[in-house]
């Protein structure tokens, strides 16, 4: 019994120390591959398709400003303010989903980033927990530019097509920070099923979509700079609405 109680602290210690390390890591270091791209990978290659994977990591500084703001229009209006969980959006998910079909997500983009990068898709509880635990970490860790630097590099925004830039590339062929706003709210409003839906050949649902998130975007200001608050703004309805 001794010898497993000291197995299991050290066990303990060892996943602490590891994910806490690198979560410091990625602070500094370019994600250049998730566990989502390589999943994708053998998906395609058991389905005897051509693998496919368009990932090239690049500095926020060269995403176009109007991408951010598209993604917190579109994923999540109060990213800027709160500290990795939304919680209203959790309550109005949870009793949607007890009487809704279609389930309803609230997941935050720090959410999202902690699980495309430090795990993988599903829906278990195990997997949730472990998703709330890297949220917190990277919370602490990371400025919400690096959080929002690391999505914009990792997020699925297509058939093998990862991050800003390859969506740039191969669906509006042109670089990161050249995409104008409306391209921007496109590809935000590709992100709930990037698979099912393209910012390459939008039907009229995803154009209708890329329209409100349009109107939303009015009221989403520009992401601050590392260093800089976003005191300049107030908060209304979750809605950031400039003074």
């Amino acid at each position: 019994m001794k010898l497993i109680g000291r197995i299991l602290r050290w066990g303990i210690a060892l996943f602490f120390s590891s994910t806490i390390l690198m979560v410091i890591a990625y602070r500094f270091i370019p994600v250049y591959i998730t566990p989502l791209m390589v999943i994708r990978c053998f998906q395609q290659a058991l389905n005897n398709e051509h693998i496919t994977l368009h990932h090239k990591w690049i500095p926020i500084e060269d995403i176009s400003c109007y991408l951010p703001v598209a993604v917190m229009a579109s994923e999540d209006q109060k990213f800027l303010i709160h500290h990795g969980f939304d919680f209203n959006a959790i309550e109005n998910a949870a009793r949607y989903n007890r009487h809704g079909r279609k389930r309803m997500g609230a997941s935050t983009i720090s959410q999202q980033t902690a699980k495309n990068v430090f795990l993988w898709p599903g829906r278990t509880w195990v997997r949730k927990g472990f998703e709330a635990y890297f949220t917190v970490l990277i919370e602490l860790l990371w400025s919400k530019q690096r959080i929002m630097e690391v999505y914009l590099n990792s997020i699925e925004m297509g058939n093998g097509i990862y991050g800003a830039s390859a969506v740039a590339k191969y669906h509006f062929d042109k670089e990161a920070r050249d995409l104008t706003r409306a391209e921007c709210a496109l590809i935000a409003a590709t992100l709930p099923n990037p698979i099912k839906y393209s910012s390459k050949t939008p039907d009229s649902y995803l154009l209708n979509r890329r329209k409100r998130i349009e109107r939303q975007m009015k009221f989403i200001p520009i992401l601050p700079k590392e260093g800089e608050d976003i005191n300049h703004n107030t908060v209304s309805g979750g809605i950031y609405r400039r003074k």
